[in-house]
Parts: structure tokens; sequence; C-alpha cells
């Protein structure tokens, strides 16, 4: 998974279609289908997001800006693998979200094309379960839920740390009052990394360009340098506390390019 390994910025976007993600050849575009993503394309709504590394002072400048904080939780994600790392290695990440449950993201999001990294966010446990024993090469053991087929197959804890977030929203400033506000999130993960994401929904295809260029000009009045990169939570803390583990999953990555895999 490029996105979590190399520490690029990221901007997110479901369903937009190669031909329209040219003009923006800087950007590596994250296509994440969800049971959520799938109702919100039924309704023609289409997300759009950008991470970056929050300096001192970002609520301050959001307030600044006519911010308002939304809501602030803590949750804690536990991410699962086998002990030679056979779902990160093969770009699958199995991850248990206090409160929210499991979700599995792999590779190949159905529907889009082009060369841009895709993904499919599994959330039911059918769905999950299936998937890894398809990937784990275990297709006997599909039958029971997810946390009898976690011990089954050999599923161990890799990473476990608590985030606190603060959601914030705003309008960007000349917006007419049909466009949508645009929304941060602060997080800090509890081993010292912070990053943010700058959001924004749209109806229609059409108005991703609109909402990108929406969302470098509010990163840059948040004085988010224009390349400034930042890496996932979780790449952090297995660069930090299991190198060695990190540094199999960048092998793995850099071979995937290699082969265009």
């Amino acid at each position: 998974m490029l996105s979590h390994l190399l520490p690029l910025t990221l901007v997110q976007a479901h369903l937009v279609p190669a031909k329209k993600a040219g003009p923006f050849k800087l950007f590596l575009f994250l296509f994440v289908l969800s049971t959520e993503t799938i109702r919100s394309m039924a309704q023609g709504l289409l997300e759009v997001e950008r991470k970056f590394v929050p300096g001192p002072g970002m609520e301050e400048r959001l307030q600044e800006l006519g911010g308002t904080l939304e809501h602030q939780i803590t949750f804690r994600d536990t991410y699962y693998d086998t002990p030679e790392l056979n779902l990160m290695r093969s770009d699958h990440w199995l991850r248990q979200r206090e409160g929210s449950g499991w979700e599995l993201k792999c590779p190949g999001a159905v529907g889009v094309s082009g060369t841009h990294t895709k993904y499919l966010e599994l959330t039911s446990d059918p769905a999950i379960v299936a998937c890894l024993c398809e990937v784990l090469g275990a297709e006997g053991l599909g039958h029971g839920g997810i946390d009898a087929v976690v011990g089954s197959l050999g599923l161990q804890e890799v990473a476990s740390f608590v985030t606190k977030r603060s959601a914030w929203k705003l309008v960007f400033s000349g917006s007419d009052e049909d466009e949508p506000l645009l929304r941060v999130d602060l997080d800090t993960a509890d081993f010292g990394y912070a990053v943010g994401e700058v959001e924004a929904v749209v109806r229609e295809e059409a108005e991703v360009p609109s909402a990108l260029e929406k969302i470098q000009s509010l990163s840059n009045m948040l004085g988010v340098p224009a390349q400034e990169r930042a890496p996932a939570k979780l790449i952090v803390y297995l660069q930090r506390f299991r190198p060695q583990d990190y540094q199999r999953l960048l092998q793995a990555e850099l071979q995937r390019e290699a082969t265009g895999d």
C-alpha cells in the first residue's frame, strides 16, 4: 500500500476515473469502496480528502478561518497479521477499531480503472472471513466468525495504538450556499505522531477538481506546504517500534511497483 508505506501527500477520491484525475498528477488518489460509500454513490456523493502533518496552532488557525469544532473522540485501532506479515505484504490490512468492529482493506476496487491505487474496504464479517481465507489459502476455515478465524489462521497483533481526534467543519471563503462544507480531522496517536485530513463531499464527479482546489487552498491558508508528505499512523508506528517489519513491507511495496502489480 503505497499510501501507507511511502510518505506522500494523499488525496482521496471515491470513483474518480483516470481521465478526470489527469490534471492532478502530483497527487496519489486512493479509491476506497465501503458499504457506506456504496450508499453514497447511489445518492451521487463523492468524498475527496488530503492528508497533512498539522503544525502548532492549527486549531487556533481553524478558529480564525471560521471553523467550528464538531466533536472530539478517542478510539483504539489494533492491526492483525501473520508472523510473516502475509496480509500486509500482499497489500491487505486487517484492523479492529474499538467500538466499531473489524475492517479489511484490500486492493482492487470494482469499477475503477486506471493506474491508481485502488482499495476495497470490507466491513461485514462474512466478506472479511472469505477474503482472509482466500488470501491465506485456508478456504476450509471460512465458517466461523472473525474472532474464531483470526485464531485459526494464526493471526496476531502487529500494532495497537490510541488516537485522539478533533473533528472540525468550516465553509470555504467565497463558497456558494449549495457547495459543501470542508471538514478537517486532526488526529494524535498515543505514540506522539499527529496527522490531519482536509475533506470535502460533493455530489458529482465534475465537482471533484473544484473540491481539490478548495482543499488545496484551505491547506495553504492553514500553512500546509504544497508538497508536504504525511505517512499513515500505522506505518509510522511500525517504522518506530517494529523497524524490521517496516523494512519488509517497504521491500514488498517496492517489488510490487517494479513488477507493476
